[in-house]
């Protein structure tokens, strides 16, 4: 066995007949480990130069596969991986700027890590970003930790009390919506009259909006333009659910500030309140003039 290794490794040469003799190291070496070496860089040169082949094919395929996705002026996505998969690549491709809409109340922690990290990207590379969401998220601190972030990076944030839809546009030429009732399915927009309809249905909210910048202590004035929002809404006669899912925040929520509201006014019951908030002790329940609001 040990002859047979040795053999192998070069470093005896001969047999029985003849007799075995044995190999200086550095013979061995060259008989042996030089020719594999040569057949290295052999296969080695061969793998780049098959490599740059094969890669000279990459801007005619982008090119063809970006005017295919140009032609599809609709997509629906219908599995969650799909729409990230979208998001990250017109991320990516961005030069310009990116709206994003995100309604609702708190969002899960892993979604404020992949924000932050697009964000950060998109910022870096001199892309305006800008970000809509509802009075109820700031109330949350891991969303006025996440504003606060990405504020200082660059991003423009501002919030309303109105209800919108879920949606990011990139460079005013293509849009995600994602589907009311299902939060993981969208469509993906690249028809120009509609993504122009759409960046400017964005835009009047925004201008709506209240501007959101990284500071402390201002918690009271979100709850008081929750508030009010909710009192606007109760005087048009919209149930607790209704105004709950207008405001983005739970129905126990809502009823929690309703009672805070009865119990200021006094009342007894919706009815006396509403009384009090018709005949004026609450009549100011539209929403103050826009003004600078911290998170």
């Amino acid at each position: 066995m040990a002859v047979r290794e040795l053999h192998a490794m070069g470093l005896l040469s001969g047999g029985r007949d003849e007799g075995l003799r044995a190999v200086a190291p550095e013979e061995a070496v060259a008989s042996v480990v030089d020719p594999l070496d040569r057949e290295i860089r052999t296969r080695r040169a061969f793998a780049e130069e098959r490599r740059a082949s094969i890669m000279s094919f990459l801007p005619v395929f982008q090119s063809s596969q970006y005017s295919r996705e140009r032609k599809s002026k609709f997509e629906i996505l219908e599995e969650l991986a799909q729409i990230r998969t979208a998001i990250a690549d017109l991320t990516a491709r961005a030069r310009t700027e990116i709206l994003t809409a995100q309604p609702g109340g708190p969002r899960e922690e892993g979604a404020f890590q992949e924000a932050e990290l697009h964000g950060r990207a998109v910022l870096d590379r001199g892309v305006r970003m800008r970000t809509l969401y509802q009075h109820t998220a700031r109330s949350n601190p891991a969303t006025a930790a996440s504003i606060t972030r990405l504020s200082r990076l660059g991003a423009q944030i501002r919030t309303t009390d109105d209800h919108f839809s879920r949606l990011l546009v990139f460079d005013a030429e293509t849009a995600i919506i994602f589907l009311p009732g299902n939060p993981r399915s969208a469509v993906v927009v690249r028809e120009p009259h509609m993504v122009a309809f759409i960046v400017d249905t964005y835009e009047r909210l925004w201008l709506a909006a209240e501007r959101c910048v990284p500071a402390a202590g201002a918690r009271s004035e979100v709850a008081d333009d929750i508030r009010q929002a909710i009192v606007r809404l109760l005087m048009e006669g919209m149930t607790d659910a209704s105004v709950a899912n207008r405001l983005g925040m739970s129905v126990r929520t809502c009823r929690r500030h309703i009672a805070d509201l009865m119990e200021e006014l006094g009342a007894q019951s919706r009815f006396q309140a509403g009384y009090l908030l018709t005949a004026g002790a609450g009549r100011d329940g539209a929403l103050p003039a826009t003004r600078e609001v911290r998170p």
